[in-house]
């Protein structure tokens, strides 16, 4: 039986691969029909308890909500992210690590950056802990403006390397965030490994948005989130259809009540 990881290997240069976020089992068991990957990604800090940084997002609020979401998940790759400075050390991110595998059940971890981590995702690899990597915009070290990453010529020669990093160390996947369209297409080109995009142009192997923001949930404005469906206004007509029906008397009739 092929593994959930080798499966997503498989598919570089073949098809493309759907990761999809999710951070209750409600959500993720809808998304996990449609997608290759389910991350439960700490963009909930800004999602569910609007967080101005991912930074605030402790370990504890990825376990009970990555708890949940294995609930609803059957078939995707199940992947966590680690939040900010759960991975300061080798000791530190190994143990932090188990733990989400322990509560949680989830496939794999994603931490954010290269060179720097190196020595980290290491040491996680080596102790059978499956690590996803992320480079360009990474949100638990961004400070000031939102910039996207691989313009330049030095930018690029250093995602290309660190990309380089991770896929030695035996990351499976890598996450490009606001990356250059054309610094990702040399990425994607460049390890054979695959790259997962978001707003890094459709050159990447895979695309991942946070569903809440294709789903038109969130009014965020960000260059690279389209809005597949307003899936506000469907709930906004059904609460006030609800309360019409409540003030009209009409709710619970005979049929909903015991």
């Amino acid at each position: 039986m092929i593994s959930k990881i080798k499966r997503i290997l498989l598919k570089k240069n073949k098809s493309k691969i759907i990761c999809l976020t999710s951070y209750s089992k409600n959500f993720a068991s809808i998304v996990d029909k449609y997608s290759d990957i389910i991350l439960v990604g700490d963009s909930l800090g800004s999602v569910l308890y609007n967080y101005n940084s991912t930074r605030h997002v402790t370990l504890k609020n990825m376990i009970d909500h990555s708890k949940s979401v294995r609930m609803g998940v059957s078939k995707s790759l199940m992947v966590v992210d680690m939040p900010y400075k759960s991975y300061s050390n080798k000791s530190e991110a190994l143990k932090n690590a188990k733990k989400i595998i322990k509560y949680t059940k989830c496939d794999a971890v994603k931490l954010e950056g290269g060179q720097k981590i190196k020595n980290i995702v290491k040491h996680l690899i080596k102790n059978k802990v499956s690590v996803m990597g992320h480079l360009g915009i990474l949100p638990q070290s961004m400070v000031g403006k939102f910039k996207s990453k691989g313009k330049t010529e030095k930018e690029k020669n250093t995602l290309i390397k660190d990309s380089k990093i991770l896929e030695s160390l035996g990351v499976f996947a890598i996450v490009l965030e606001c990356v250059n369209s054309n610094t990702a297409k040399k990425i994607t080109n460049s390890i054979k490994i695959p790259t997962i995009g978001i707003g890094s142009s459709f050159h990447c192997d895979g695309q991942i948005l946070v569903t809440d923001d294709l789903l038109g949930l969130n009014e965020t404005k960000i260059k690279f989130v389209k809005k597949f469906i307003n899936i506000r206004k469907n709930i906004e007509q059904g609460i006030k259809k609800f309360k019409f029906e409540v003030i009209n008397k009409k709710y619970p009739s005979k049929k909903y009540s015991y």
